[in-house]
Parts: structure tokens; C-alpha cells; sequence
């Protein structure tokens, strides 16, 4: 019986979210109690799917407002504030008939959920990129011009020219493109959001190589923002290559 129970176990697991439903009429009528409690796990399940769905679709008012645009890309940053590494913006155009579960501000988002929905948006969107300004650019022409720089190179990264820009709060400059500025954009947008995932994952998988080389100064949990232990390490070790002369020069 026990054997008889996980193997009905494993295969709601398994099971699909499209054929959940059927599957749990086909074990209603079992009276179990081991059996009621996989079904219940089930519907409880189902019914997650169904708010996340309604969230999704609250978070899609953007890309429906223009929806008469065929490419709508997101652009979010990633690493304006650190003390050190590059700023990296994300460039993400998703397709208008693929769903994209759980994508939000990636900073709700555990390590885990941002590295699977990371390979998500890359597989099932229409085109993803990342651009970069690494932290001598950053000191050259100060954070800001820096970011627009990445995120230009992000756009032109897609091979797609977007017939319009989802922007976190900003406007960026040199880019011919029609662009709405939305205020908290990586949590109101999908768009955004998937901009928002490429680019700190792919910054903090930066940071943590950067940890490797330079080992003290707490990269890999720190990601270069500037924490007790990153700055006792820095007065300590002195800076690495990496360091953003312009944000720490009050701290040598």
C-alpha cells in the first residue's frame, strides 16, 4: 500500500499544471487520507498557479498599453551603487504568446529563482542581452553616464531593433527609440522584470569570479557593495583592480 501511495505521490509531482485538474477527478473518489492529502497539496497548488497568473497579468499593463508594438523590450540595471565591479543593464523582448511564471523585481527573488528564471528568459524570450561599463568607465565619466552606456550596449546586444523601451525610471540618452519611464518598472512591468534578472545575475555570477581572484574582501556575498567587512578589508588589503576609484577615495 505504502508503495502504492508514493507512486500516486510522484505522479501528481510530476504531473503537468495543464493536466493537475483531470488528475485530481480521477483520484477523487478515493477515500484514503493519504490520498485526500496528495489532492488537497494539489488544489492548493493549483490554486498558487491561479494568483500567480492574476499577478502576472497585473504586471503586463504596460505591454498591453502598447501592445500595438510588435518588439517591446524591458530595460532594467544592475550595480549602481557598489563600491566596486561593473553596472550592468539588462535588454529582454519576451514573446507575446510565452508565459514566463514568477518573473518579478529580482531583488524579491531568492539566488535560486533569479538563476532559473535566468535561463528561462534566455531560452524562451525573443531576444535577451546584457551590457556592461566596467568600473574605469564608471570613474571616466561618472555612475550615471556609465549606466546609460551599458544599457545601450544592451539594446544594440539584442539583434532587434525594440519599436519601444519599458525603462526603469530612467530616460536614456542617444537611443532613437520611443521609451516610457515607469517608476518602480522592474516590479510593474515583465518586461522589466526579465531586464532586471538578466542583469544581476549575470553581474553577481561577475562578482562571485571576482571573489576567486581577489580573495578577502567577501565578493561572492557582498557582490562589491560596500559592507563592514568589504570596507575593513579594503583599509586592511588596499584596493583591487576592481574598485571604483571615485566611490571609495574617502575610504584610503
Amino acid at each position: 500500500m505504502e508503495n502504492k501511495i508514493s507512486a500516486i505521490k510522484d505522479l501528481f509531482a510530476n504531473c503537468p499544471e495543464d493536466e493537475l485538474l483531470g488528475l485530481i477527478k480521477d483520484y477523487s473518489s478515493d477515500e484514503r487520507e493519504s490520498v485526500k492529502k496528495i489532492i488537497h497539496s494539489a488544489e492548493t497548488r493549483l490554486e498558487k498557479l491561479k494568483a500567480e497568473r492574476a499577478r502576472l497579468e497585473v504586471m503586463k499593463f504596460y505591454e498591453n498599453k502598447y501592445g500595438e508594438c510588435e518588439l517591446i523590450c524591458g530595460i532594467d540595471e544592475a550595480g549602481r551603487g557598489p563600491l566596486a565591479g561593473p553596472v550592468c543593464a539588462g535588454a529582454v523582448i519576451l514573446r507575446k504568446d510565452v508565459e514566463i511564471l514568477y518573473l518579478n523585481d529580482s531583488k524579491k527573488l531568492s539566488a535560486k529563482k533569479r538563476d532559473e528564471l535566468f535561463d528561462k528568459i534566455k531560452e524562451l524570450s525573443l531576444a535577451s542581452a546584457v551590457g556592461l561599463s566596467d568600473n574605469k568607465r564608471i570613474d571616466e565619466i561618472n555612475i550615471l553616464n556609465a549606466t546609460y552606456e551599458a544599457m545601450r550596449k544592451a539594446i544594440d546586444g539584442l539583434g532587434k531593433k525594440p519599436d519601444i523601451l519599458l525603462n526603469d525610471y530612467v530616460r536614456i540618452p542617444e537611443v532613437d527609440i520611443k521609451q516610457v519611464s515607469i517608476t518602480h518598472g522592474d516590479a510593474q512591468s515583465v518586461s522589466i522584470a526579465a531586464a532586471s534578472i538578466m542583469a544581476k545575475v549575470t553581474r553577481d555570477r561577475l562578482m562571485d569570479e571576482y571573489d576567486r581572484q581577489y580573495p578577502g574582501y567577501g565578493f561572492a556575498a557582498n557582490k562589491g557593495y560596500g559592507t563592514q567587512q568589504h570596507i575593513d578589508a579594503i583599509r586592511e588589503k588596499g584596493l583591487t583592480p576592481i574598485h571604483r576609484l571615485s566611490f571609495v577615495g574617502n575610504l584610503i
